[in-house]
């Protein structure tokens, strides 16, 4: 039989088939445990087999290793893992992943489930109508399941046989004899597979499916499997590029975990294939992986585990000296980043809760940007010097357009979450969060706004006597208690917030505000200065009032309180 261009497109075919049935499984099965997921990471402390244990639960829900190694990236990006807890989670996630290499060598060629997928599809797609959203995702996951089967039935039938077509890939049948050489190749080949398809599992599959049909002997896809620990972690240091310094270092930490297990496997790579040769004849009593191709896809899965098990075995306690490392090979930028987001820099996941964990991490981040604005602000009125206030002048105008553009850029990401098939305790959050970034950008445009109203004052001949100077400084160091207060709320978990201390210090605020207008008053009164410098110190005593306001809505954002008066008022 020839094997034409058109086998070739079909043997695609059946892999695109096999990864968008595991793509929709495992979307499905992220968003029926996302809440799940988000809780056992918090749970989760620094002790590094907990961590192991974690990344093998989370592979084995997912059913992807590269999808859980993006994952852990985007949780470091997102803060919810440190770098030292992310290196245990990628040690448990190579273990995870081999659950896929044992269904489908245990389950996918000796069970025609295939036969049974469109039944199954016939009864997950009523669930695809139902009102509720996590319905729908368990519909996902059962629908996806039926997939990925026929996916793989698919790929049995599509995938050549070199004994029968030489011709297919005539070029590599000198360089299937087993040496050392041919070995490195096949790993080669199976790290470039695994970037091609984006997904380690997808590549597992074709890989027993070709040992399973005689395509390749044992060792040579043992020498892929190997490719294929290499090829995962590209996917997530691609994923990394556009993430923050801390999810680029677990990246780096994940390649550098795998490829000292490839190595030392290199090494010893013959003995390690007879032990599994022998344990399969001896202590299993079935035959040689060797002799017997329809037995190298269990003799695979028992590479893949014990592999893997080893290699976390040996680097276990090690974390903290990789973390260390690709501290080194992965420098912070320092102050420069500090002006970029932080957290929100990777695409949208399949999980609307993690990607409003980075959202809200990156929401934190801006109120601690805006603080310092109230530092600069003090700064700003004792300094007496020109220059010198000309230097804090230029740096609030700084921070203002950094609000403005760290609101929009906030802002498009929540709009793109907003288009998720989102929860309505996730709407919600959603909702508040947008009136959040609001609040925190106007507050920016009113310490510019006190900047400019300064500065009208220093063009004058007098300056803000010592009484008003520590008065408005007084009320700003009001407001950075309310700062404080609205930051560890922003920085807890939204449903613990109240706002009990938050209206204690807002009210407080307008009180000191009340204040200082009486006395004002009293003093253009008396004539204690003129008109228009009463004016000036008018109009900065309200500014600050009026952040303080700002401040309130957002702790009200937070708890839900200003969507349901809005909710009330229309």
């Amino acid at each position: 039989m020839e094997y034409n261009f058109f086998d070739f497109l079909t043997l695609l075919g059946s892999l695109g088939f096999f990864i968008y049935g595991m793509k929709v499984m495992s979307e499905g099965i992220q968003k029926v445990a996302g809440g799940r997921m988000r809780g056992i990471l918090r749970a989760m402390t620094s002790h590094r087999w907990a961590g192991v244990f974690t990344g093998f639960l989370l592979t084995g829900l997912v059913q992807s290793s590269s999808a859980t190694t993006v994952m852990v990236v985007s949780f470091v990006n997102a803060g919810l893992l440190s770098l030292v807890e992310s290196i245990g989670v990628i040690m448990g996630a190579n273990i995870g992943t081999t659950i896929t290499s044992w269904i489908i060598s245990l389950v996918g060629f000796k069970m025609k489930i295939a036969a049974a997928a469109l039944p199954i599809i016939a009864v997950g797609t009523p669930l695809l109508f139902a009102s509720k959203a996590r319905i729908k995702s368990w519909a996902e996951v059962i629908i996806g399941f039926a997939l990925l089967f026929m996916g793989l039935e698919a790929l049995k039938d599509a995938v050549p046989d070199l004994k029968s077509n030489p011709e297919v890939l005539e070029f590599l049948a000198d360089y299937t004899n087993g040496n050392f050489f041919s070995i490195l190749l096949f790993v080669v080949i199976g790290t470039i597979l695994t970037v091609i398809v984006q997904s380690s599992s997808a590549t597992m599959a074709l890989t027993l499916v070709m040992a399973n049909q005689g395509w390749i002997s044992f060792d040579l896809a043992a020498a892929m499997v190997l490719g294929e620990n290499i090829g995962t972690t590209i996917t997530a240091n691609l994923a990394a590029m556009v993430a923050n310094v801390h999810a680029k270092r677990a990246a780096r930490a994940h390649f550098i975990f795998n490829i000292f297990g490839v190595i030392w496997m290199l090494c010893s790579f013959r003995w390690f294939l007879s032990g599994i040769e022998w344990f399969m004849v001896d202590v299993r009593h079935g035959t040689s992986p060797f002799v017997d191709a329809e037995s190298v896809p269990l003799a695979l899965s028992y590479f893949h585990t014990f592999f893997n098990l080893i290699n976390v075995v040996l680097l276990i306690g090690f974390v903290n000296k990789i973390a260390n490392l690709v501290t080194k090979m992965v420098k912070s930028k320092g102050d420069g980043e500090e002006f970029r987001l932080e957290y929100i820099t990777t695409p949208l996941l399949s999980t609307p809760e993690i990607s409003l964990e980075e959202a809200r991490k990156e929401i934190a981040k801006f109120a601690d940007l805006t603080k310092r604005m109230s530092g600069y602000a003090q700064n700003l009125l004792k300094k007496k010097k020109n220059k010198e206030r000309g230097k804090m002048m230029r740096k609030i105008k700084k921070y203002e357009e950094i609000t403005d553009r760290v609101e929009l850029e906030i802002a498009e990401y929540l709009s793109k979450l907003s288009t998720s098939n989102l929860s309505n305790e996730a709407s919600l959050r959603l909702r508040g969060m947008l009136s959040i970034i609001n609040d925190l950008e106007r507050i920016g445009d009113l310490f510019f706004q006190m900047s400019l109203t300064i500065d009208r004052k220093s063009d004058g001949e007098n300056w803000f006597s010592d009484g008003q100077i520590e008065n408005l400084v007084g009320m700003l160091e009001l407001v950075d208690d309310a700062f404080d207060i609205m930051i560890d709320n922003l920085n807890m978990d939204y449903s613990r917030v109240t706002l009990n201390q938050a209206i204690e210090k807002e009210a407080v605020i307008n009180k000191r505000r009340d204040k200082l207008r009486k006395k004002h008053l009293k003093n253009i009164e008396k004539r204690d200065y003129d008109v228009m410098s009463g004016i000036v110190y008018a109009d900065l005593y309200n500014l600050i009032e009026r952040v303080g306001d700002h401040i309130i809505n957002v702790s009200e954002a937070i708890t839900g309180e200003l969507a349901r008066d809005e909710e009330d008022e229309g």
